[in-house]
């Protein structure tokens, strides 16, 4: 599609977020006609309602419902729900309703008439980020020029104008897969299927349909997860093209159309001659880091859709020795007295604290915060065996507790009642006061932060820093 097609448009853009001024910006500039409308009128949204006027964009605050007379299109932020007045008002009037990243794949046709930049694409309930930015290293080892972009941070509107890609690795959410119907990635994958944001989606039904929707039209590769048949049903049901194929990763020894491990070694059988009788190294498992088996899973996938784009295996283990995964990812923070402490606070659901609490052998587990209609009986009972203490803080850490003394009721379990932000420092002394050496002391909450910290990198940051005043001690 060419860009002039939003020129002239009267657009309305829901949402005064990073991907919605990205929106308007790059909307206003092609010509459109943009009005943004935003529930909040707090001294932030008025700055960047200034801001945007000077480019001649109207901002309308503290009215998120109401649909601006004239619109003809709306482009709304990912996390606005499908059930927001504004949208039910679009479909009385017959108006469309996309996101950002649909935006994106129509603009993928510039105007110079260069070939667009093929999208290898990445979703799942976990490790969407990890294994969009172990894609980019692989990629970038290669030789290509890519970038990191989608649900990862950096607004994928503004990389897909800049253009001069080769090919770009995209982490995509299931709200913004909801809002982008026409996309057709060269290939992607889905890690895992859990239940989240069924308050959005309304139903694990239509939560999973709309992660599915990323296989839609895929070219070479749709891959999957071998242990999670969830995601292998999505690609039996979507429509591809003829010659695409289903390619699984898994951690035992890969199957023929697989890649997966053997004695150490992540090996392809997908994507090479023989798939029957050959297997080809990909790297060491020391070369994925950390090595923990649910990171090794996203190294997988990262190698599958890399290999589906044609690179060669070398550069496959030299992205992977050249990854370093972002803070507050199963990062380890110090040794203290033989004890390792390690920051997981990324971890905000139970299917992401259930990876976590797999990599280690013994372990006292710091969690708890908001749980966001989460229930925890599954999660202790798969882990039990590892836990040789939990410390349990935030405000739905009853919930937690109760499911230990179901399940794990020999555990030591202390109890932080109490909700301010110096209840972390207490945590990590308590842990330590559990701990052995050889323990793993783990920050893995299965719960969001937002009841005692702005959010998951802030929670981080305050377990780093009271490890860091146990070390100190320690000296």
């Amino acid at each position: 599609m060419s860009t002039d097609e939003f020129a002239g448009q009267r657009i309305t853009v829901a949402g005064l977020g990073v991907s919605g001024i990205s929106a308007a910006r790059a909307l206003a500039g092609l010509g459109a006609t943009v009005t943004v409308v935003d529930g909040g009128d707090g001294e932030k949204q008025r700055a960047t309602a200034e801001e945007l006027a000077q480019a001649g964009i109207e901002v309308r605050l503290g009215d998120g419902e109401t649909l601006p007379e004239g619109t003809d299109l709306v482009v709304t932020s990912p996390g606005w729900k499908p059930t927001s007045p504004l949208f039910a008002a679009a479909a009385e009037a017959g108006v469309d309703v996309i996101g950002d990243v649909e935006v994106a794949w129509r603009l993928r046709a510039s105007r110079s008439g260069k070939p667009a930049a093929p999208w290898l694409a990445i979703t799942g309930t976990n490790g969407k980020t990890t294994t969009t930015q172990m894609l980019a290293s692989i990629l970038a080892a290669e030789g290509l020029r890519t970038a990191a972009v989608g649900n990862i941070g950096t607004p994928i509107i503004d990389v897909v104008l800049e253009g001069e890609y080769d090919v770009l690795a995209v982490e995509l959410s299931s709200y913004q897969l909801h809002w982008a119907p026409s996309l057709r990635a060269h290939s992607a994958a889905v890690l895992n299927l859990a239940p989240d944001h069924l308050d959005w989606h309304g139903s694990m039904e239509a939560y999973a349909a709309d992660k599915g929707r990323i296989y839609e039209g895929n070219t070479v590769a749709c891959v999957y997860n071998v242990a999670d048949k969830a995601t292998e049903d999505l690609v039996r049901e979507a429509d591809v093209e003829e010659g695409c194929r289903a390619i699984g990763f898994t951690l035992g020894t890969p199957g023929p159309g697989q890649v997966g491990v053997v004695d150490d070694i992540l090996v392809d059988r997908a994507f090479v001659e023989n798939r029957q009788k050959q297997a080809q190294e990909l790297a060491q498992i020391s070369d994925v880091n950390p090595p923990a088996p649910h990171n090794i899973a996203n190294a997988l996938a990262a190698a599958a859709l890399a290999r589906a784009f044609g690179v060669r295996p070398a550069s496959v283990r030299e992205g992977l020795r050249n990854f370093h995964p972002d803070a507050h990812r199963i990062q380890h923070v110090a040794d203290v007295d033989g004890v390792a402490y390690v920051d997981d606070s990324k971890a905000t659901n139970t299917h992401a604290t259930e990876a976590s609490l797999a990599a280690y052998e013994h372990i006292v587990w710091i969690a708890g915060g908001l749980a966001k209609g989460a229930t925890f009986d599954e999660l202790v009972q798969k882990s039990a065996e590892r836990l040789r203490g939990a410390v349990l803080i935030g405000r739905d850490r009853a919930l937690i507790r109760e499911a230990l003394a179901r399940h794990a009721p020999d555990v030591p379990v202390v109890d932080l009642d109490r909700t301010d932000t110096g209840a972390m420092s207490e945590a990590v002394r308590e842990a330590q006061r559990l701990a052995r050496p050889g323990d793993t002391v783990l920050l893995a909450p299965a719960c969001a932060s937002m009841d005692m910290y702005l959010n998951y990198n802030k929670r981080g940051d305050a377990f780093a820093e009271a490890v860091r005043g146990l070390a100190a001690q320690d000296q």
